[in-house]
C-alpha cells in the first residue's frame, strides 16, 4: 500500500520512525505501511532568505473546530430550508469542493432552482460553483469577499484530516462521508493544475530532524502523556493511494548539513489567485454578490431565495449560535517570495510554506491542541520571528 502522511503526521513527528510507525486507526488498528525507499542522489535545495526584515504580514485567523465533524444537515426555519456547510477545522479548502457536492444535493433535493449561499469564504464560493454548474440560478450573501474572509489566512496546504474531528466520532458512516469528500475534492484540483498563476500546486515538504535528536520519542512522548481525547487521523488509512510514497535522505546528503529528511509529496494553494479565479468563475456564470451582514437567523427570512445554503464557517458560532464551533487560533507569518524556492519545510514545531503570493511561516507546536479554544486574533510578533528565525537555522 503507497503511503501518505497526513499533515498532523507530518508535522508531529521527529522523524520517520516516529512518523510511519504509529499511526493509529479509528478501530485501534495499528497501520504498518511500506518503509519509505532510500534516495541515493544529493539532494539540492535552494536556499530560502528566511529573515526577520522580509516579513510583510503577519495574520491570524479562528478556524472553525467541531468535535463531531462539519456540520453537513438540512434545517427548517420558517419557510427557509437551511443547508449547513460549516465546521471543517483546518479543511475547509481540502474538503471544500466533495462537501460542497453534499450541499448542493441536499440543496436541490428541496426542488429549489434559486439558491443563495451565505458567506464568500473557501465553503461558500465552490458551493456557489458546484449549484450553479448544476443548473441553479445563484447569489452570494456575505459580510466579506476575498480576500477579507477567514478562509484566505489559511496556510494553503491540502490537509483534509486536520482537526476534522475527535477520533471518538469518527464512526464508519463519517469516515465514509469524509472519504468521498476527500476524493472528490482531489479530483476537482486536479483540473486547475497548470493554471495562469499557479491557482494549485504540488510541492515537496521536508520534515526535518537534527542529527543528534533521537530518532524515536520527542513529540510521540508528549501526545502519549496528553490526556486529551485524539484528533481523527484518517489520510493514511483511507487515501495513502492519493500521493507518493515518502523518501528519506541520511544526513549529509542534501544541503541542509547534518540532519535527517522526510520528504512528502503535498498539494498547495495560492489563496489570493485561486479565490480571483473562484469569483471570476461565479460572476461569469451569471452569479450575484450581494454584502450583508446578517446578525440573527430571522434576517435571512427576508431574502428571496427559499433555500440557503449556510457556508458561514466560524460565523456560525455567532449567527446560529452553535456553541460546538470551538476556536483554533492560527497565525501565519508573510514573507516576500522568492521564486527559486519551490519545497516547504517542517522543523522543530514550525512548518514553511513557499507559497507565491507570500512565503508562509507558521508554529503549528507539538499537537493538534496548540491554539485550541483561543479565538485573540492580534497577532504576535514575537511567535512570527520566532517561526522565521527557526527555520533560518537550517541556513546557518
Amino acid at each position: 500500500m503507497n503511503q501518505q502522511i497526513g499533515r498532523r503526521q507530518l508535522l508531529a513527528g521527529a522523524g520517520a520512525a516516529c512518523l510511519l510507525g504509529t499511526l493509529p486507526g479509528c478501530g485501534g488498528e495499528i497501520l504498518k505501511p511500506t518503509p519509505a525507499r532510500q534516495e541515493p542522489d544529493r539532494l539540492r535545495l535552494a536556499p530560502l532568505r528566511a529573515s526577520t526584515d522580509r516579513i510583510m504580514r503577519i495574520t491570524v485567523c479562528t478556524r472553525p473546530f467541531r468535535a463531531q465533524g462539519p456540520r453537513l444537515a438540512v434545517e427548517q426555519i420558517g419557510a427557509k430550508s437551511i443547508v449547513h456547510n460549516y465546521g471543517h477545522g483546518g479543511s475547509g479548502w481540502s474538503l471544500s469542493w466533495g462537501s460542497g457536492a453534499i450541499a448542493v444535493q441536499k440543496a436541490l433535493a428541496t426542488g429549489a432552482r434559486q439558491i443563495g449561499v451565505i458567506g464568500c469564504g473557501a465553503l461558500g464560493l465552490t458551493s456557489a460553483l458546484l449549484a450553479q454548474r448544476a443548473g441553479a440560478e445563484v447569489t452570494i450573501y456575505a459580510k466579506d469577499l476575498p480576500p477579507n474572509v477567514r478562509s484566505s489566512l489559511a496556510t494553503g496546504v491540502w490537509s483534509p484530516d486536520s482537526r476534522i474531528c475527535l477520533e471518538q466520532h469518527a464512526t464508519p458512516a463519517f469516515r465514509q462521508t469524509w472519504e468521498a469528500m476527500t476524493r472528490d475534492s482531489f479530483l476537482a484540483y486536479q483540473n486547475l493544475l497548470g493554471l495562469p498563476a499557479n491557482p494549485v500546486e504540488f510541492i515537496d515538504v521536508y520534515a526535518v530532524r537534527d542529527a543528534a535528536a533521537r530518532s524515536s520519542g520527542g513529540a510521540a512522548a508528549r501526545r502519549a502523556a496528553d490526556d486529551r481525547p485524539p484528533f481523527a487521523q484518517l489520510q493514511a488509512g483511507l487515501v495513502g493511494d492519493l500521493m507518493p510514497r515518502a523518501v528519506d535522505y541520511a544526513p549529509d546528503s542534501h544541503t541542509l548539513g547534518n540532519r535527517h529528511l522526510h520528504r512528502n509529496t503535498m498539494m498547495m494553494f495560492n489563496l489570493v489567485p485561486y479565490s480571483r479565479l473562484l469569483v471570476a468563475e461565479f460572476l461569469a456564470n451569471g452569479g450575484k454578490i450581494v454584502v450583508a451582514d446578517f446578525h440573527a437567523v430571522s434576517e435571512l427570512a427576508t431574502l428571496r431565495e427559499a433555500t440557503l445554503i449556510n457556508a458561514t464557517g466560524y460565523g456560525a458560532r455567532a449567527l446560529f449560535n452553535d456553541r460546538s464551533i470551538i476556536p483554533v487560533r492560527g497565525q501565519l507569518a508573510r514573507l516576500i517570495p522568492q521564486d527559486d524556492v519551490r519545497y516547504g519545510l517542517f522543523y522543530r514545531d514550525v512548518m514553511f510554506v513557499p507559497r507565491r503570493d507570500g512565503l508562509v511561516f507558521q508554529v503549528v507546536g507539538d499537537s493538534d491542541y496548540y491554539g485550541f479554544d483561543d479565538d485573540s486574533t492580534v497577532p504576535d510578533r514575537s511567535e512570527a520571528e520566532h517561526a522565521v528565525n527557526t527555520i533560518a537555522q537550517l541556513y546557518g
